[in-house]
């Protein structure tokens, strides 16, 4: 396989060449000479997104032949042993997660993926790409397949473990063309951001960390599995939550023996995570997240629980004119705008203090009313009340309901180990 430093040497020195290539399939008809600063390709063939080559170009190979198949014709003898192309997709992972990230194609593709929760996500990114001859003239072969990546970070460990794999592998190349020669690759790195980890922060990589195999190897063994950890110091310490934030990204690549890899498989997947050792505020005391992930408390005003705390929420967010404090143009976060957790007791406190003295102002005193002052942003955000823009509601309701509403929120935190100052939203239902 290649050096990680080869393919970093490839991608960059072929940057403009690639450029070139694609302003002229998505200008150029199949008969048109290179345009200016083209002269890089002529001595080699190139892969291309199929959507920037022009319909007339593609007319001979609209009809993708799975690999299996290909191989099947060209030698006999292998037929029996050749395996289908169904077989290439990840069949071992969660089929629960891999049929919501196909229901989810159109984030799915992206280089992202499709982040289902804090603790799952996926990518399932199909490519079409298209082999060019010397002059980048002549479609002479195309390749379609499907990435899949699929991540889970774990909930009370340190790790995080993305299963990849190549599937679905269909090939047309011209009759000179040997398609079981072409080959892809697939290239993992990370990256620490010391700006906002610990200090010390470290994570282990796997041993392999890149894959480079010929379309048939891909075929018999679509699947690999790659996990990263961080260590801890074994101990919690109250003052040094130990968060170490990652990006893992995946660089692809495709190719034949005459062609220069794809170039736009620069970042084809990059996933944000965090490992942290920060003790009960979070569940578990250790453990890792997906950071991009969407955390949202959602609560009902028909649940009869939590249904006082649920239109208190509702008003501040959809008619604020109804809250209080008021004022002409008032606006609360939350819904659109994200509250920040805040974890800090004393400041919580002060929160709550102020809260009160604002319910006490409109309501007077209310100690043997059986009613509570509900704050909303919460008194664990740092939104809350002391913030000091007056973005904020309270209104007296029934004592029962506002503790209710206040465990909903902590059950929020701790099942998507949501940190000192990390953001999460509030959706009130009907």
């Amino acid at each position: 396989m290649p050096s990680r430093h080869r393919l970093a040497r490839l991608l960059q020195g072929a940057a403009a060449a690639t450029a070139a290539l694609t302003m002229l399939a998505a200008a150029a008809p199949a008969t048109a000479h290179p345009g200016p600063g083209s002269a890089a390709l002529s001595s080699e063939r190139v892969f291309v997104e199929a959507s920037t080559v022009p319909a007339e170009e593609l007319a001979d190979f609209n009809s993708p032949q799975p690999l299996a198949d290909y191989v099947r014709e060209r030698s006999p003898r292998r037929a029996a042993t050749a395996p289908t192309a169904a077989a290439a997709p990840a069949a071992d992972a969660p089929e629960e997660l891999r049929k919501q990230c196909a229901e989810h194609a159109g984030k799915a593709k992206g280089a992202k993926g499709w982040i289902k929760s804090r603790f799952e996500s996926c990518q399932k990114r199909p490519y079409d790409l298209v082999l060019r001859n010397k002059r980048g003239t002549e479609t002479i072969g195309r390749l379609w397949f499907d990435q899949w990546i699929l991540g889970f970070a774990q909930d009370g460990s340190r790790r995080v473990d993305y299963t990849s794999s190549i599937g679905n592998i269909r090939v047309q190349p011209i009759p000179s063309e040997d398609a079981t020669k072409w080959h892809i690759g697939q290239y993992f790195s990370h990256t620490i951001n010391a700006a906002t980890s610990g200090p010390d922060a470290k994570v282990n990589a796997p041993q392999t960390t890149s894959r480079d195999e010929l379309l048939g190897v891909w075929d018999r063994d679509p699947r690999w599995t790659l996990t990263y950890t961080s260590p801890d110091t074994g101990a919690f310490d109250p003052k040094n939550d130990q968060r170490v934030d990652t990006l893992v990204t995946m660089d692809l690549t495709a190719g034949s023996p005459n062609a220069t890899p794809f170039r736009d498989g620069v970042g084809a997947y990059r996933s944000n995570v965090r490992f942290d050792y920060a003790g009960q505020i979070a569940g578990k005391h250790k453990g890792t997240v997906f950071t991009e992930a969407r955390v949202q408390l959602t609560m009902s005003r028909k649940d009869p629980e939590v249904k006082e705390s649920a239109l208190h929420i509702y008003d501040a967010q959809k008619r604020p004119e109804r809250t209080f404090p008021s004022f002409v143009g008032k606006s609360v976060p939350g819904e659109k705008e994200p509250l920040h957790r805040l974890v800090d007791k004393d400041k919580q406190d002060d929160n709550r203090t102020k809260s009160i003295g604002e319910c006490k102002k409109v309501w007077g005193n209310y100690t043997r009313s059986g009613l509570q002052c509900d704050e909303y942003p919460f008194a664990s955000t740092r939104e809350g009340s002391m913030k000091g823009d007056n973005r904020f509601s309270v209104r007296l309701i029934d004592g029962k309901d506002n503790l209710a509403g206040g465990k909903r929120i902590n059950k929020t935190y701790t099942l998507n180990r949501v940190l000192d100052g990390d953001p999460f939203y509030v959706k009130i239902t009907d």
